[in-house]
């Protein structure tokens, strides 16, 4: 029996490796030129940048993937915890470093204010509890029917799910910038802390559980990895190509058209493709059912990125690996870009400085950095090749003069990514950074499901679909269709 599947993220790329190993003939098609989807490696000059997820938090999921051919990933992949997992640099000038030990982090949290270290571990159990149920239990579980949801309600409503993410940590933690930097994980997948269920809150455990990685040679090379892995299996993977739509008889789908006119047949197609998108565009819509064209039409979207990407000809060795940059608002900056859909002359960043771990990402004497700043969607209609040079500047000046001195003076093979490249690079729909957004009303059953309600023998992964963004989600995802699709007879 033959499976394809459709596009090669992290969700599309388990999945292939998943349906291999039930025993069937696998073809994936990537419209990019190499796997990974947004985890691409871009490379100017002797600096090298991983343009998509920079945190690795749950090894075991790469883990389990070799193992169903009897491989070892670490034999692959050399991972390195980091120590701390982020530092958090405050508008004031303060910061606050977060992970390492348990030890570390209470004397930390001390520093700043002696009163929440219990409550700081009073979260922590509270999200173990919360990681036990949504994480251990549910996340590669079917959400294709309701009544699996409603099962769920009452161990949901015991752990606060209805609450924010914020509303949770302000139980706990009472000093504003701990509350802040326990709260800011949800921007991770493309969530505002005020609005993203608690069940999202499942992130300090699992951090704590597992620690927080970095892959050497980045995460392109757990990309690489995962390609050998995959021909080595007899997997056979088309680059530079788009899929157009679906080959249907009746209501089931038997394979895909793509761009040029290629036909290509299937018993079974996994979408590794924004969901939204695939219901939008990639299906007659006399053929998407209700459930389907209202999740595609009505949801609220995640923020959108605007990623700047520079070398350095000095190093900054006092800079940490992953730096969490704060602005001066934090609510009222979030509701600009969630509700509002404005870009505002303010903003907050996400450093990444791969360099502090492994120096071949840079020239000798040099530094490599990709920075993250949440921004509107498209559906705030910015003109982005307007705004893309006057943003950059402001990054670039912000940190010219806080965490990054003389960076004017050192800053090189400079380059940025905006909503607009990923809306026509990856057909993200409205350039959205992580698909819809995670909110209680848009997760479990309410989420795109991993089986399609549109087409027979369609199945969907990624970002958008249950159980969310982030790489443990995208990875989860896959376990969810492993669990719906039977081997090959």
């Amino acid at each position: 029996m033959h499976a394809l599947v459709i596009g090669a993220g992290f969700g599309g790329i388990a999945s292939a490796l998943r349906l291999r190993a039930k025993g069937y003939e696998v073809t994936v098609v990537e419209r990019g030129t190499r796997l990974g989807g947004r985890a691409q490696t871009f490379e100017r000059n002797g600096f090298r940048h991983d343009a998509g997820p920079t945190v690795i938090t749950a090894p075991f999921l790469f883990e389990e993937l070799f193992a169903l051919f009897g491989e070892d990933f670490s034999s692959h992949v050399k991972l390195v915890p980091l120590t701390p997992w982020y530092r958090f640099h405050f508008a004031d000038g303060d910061h606050f470093d977060y992970g390492g030990s348990l030890e570390e982090t209470l004397i930390e949290i001390k520093r700043i204010d002696p009163k929440d270290c219990d409550g700081y571990l009073k979260l922590l159990d509270h999200s173990k509890k919360i990681f036990d149920i949504a994480f251990t239990d549910l996340s590669a579980q079917s959400f294709h029917s309701f009544w699996e949801m409603v099962k769920q309600i009452p161990r949901l409503v015991r752990l606060k799910s209805y609450k924010t993410v914020w509303q949770l940590v302000c139980i706990y933690l009472k000093h504003p910038k701990l509350r802040q930097a326990f709260s800011i994980q949800p921007l991770l997948v493309g969530g505002n802390p005020f609005d993203t269920t608690s069940i999202y809150g499942l992130i300090h455990y699992l951090e704590r559980a597992y620690g927080v990685h970095f892959a050497m040679g980045g995460t392109g090379s757990i990309i690489n990895a995962f390609d050998s892995l995959m021909r080595r299996q007899g997997i056979h993977i088309e680059l530079g190509k788009t899929v157009k739509s679906f080959l249907t008889k009746s209501d089931t789908v038997t394979g895909a058209v793509l761009d040029d006119g290629q036909e290509i047949y299937a018993d079974l197609v996994v979408s590794n493709a924004d969901p939204a998108y695939l219901y939008r565009h990639m299906i007659e819509p006399k053929k998407v059912s209700f459930t389907s064209w209202f999740k595609s039409n009505k949801p609220k979207f995640s923020m959108g990125l605007f990623v700047l990407y520079f070398g350095t000809t000095k190093k900054y060795p006092d800079v940490a690996h992953h730096t969490i940059w704060l602005g001066k608002r934090y609510r009222k900056l979030l509701k600009d870009i969630f509700d509002r859909t404005t870009l505002s002359e303010d903003f907050s960043l996400y450093l990444h400085r791969p360099t502090a771990t492994d120096p071949s990402f840079a020239p000798e004497g040099c530094d490599s950095f990709y920075v993250l700043c949440p921004v509107p969607n498209l559906l705030g209609r910015q003109v982005w090749s307007t705004e893309g040079p006057k943003l950059s500047e402001r990054i670039i000046k912000a940190l010219d003069r806080t965490i990054l001195p003389h960076l004017r003076e050192t800053i090189t093979e400079d380059f940025y990514m905006t909503p607009q490249d990923f809306e026509t690079n990856y057909l993200s729909e409205h350039g959205a950074g992580f698909s819809v957004a995670p909110l209680f009303t848009q997760s479990a059953w309410f989420r795109f499901h991993n089986r399609s309600e549109s087409l027979k023998n369609l199945y969907l992964v990624g970002a958008g679909t249950h159980p969310g963004a982030g790489l443990p989600g995208v990875i989860s995802s896959a376990k969810v269709i492993d669990s719906l699709i039977a081997k090959a007879a």
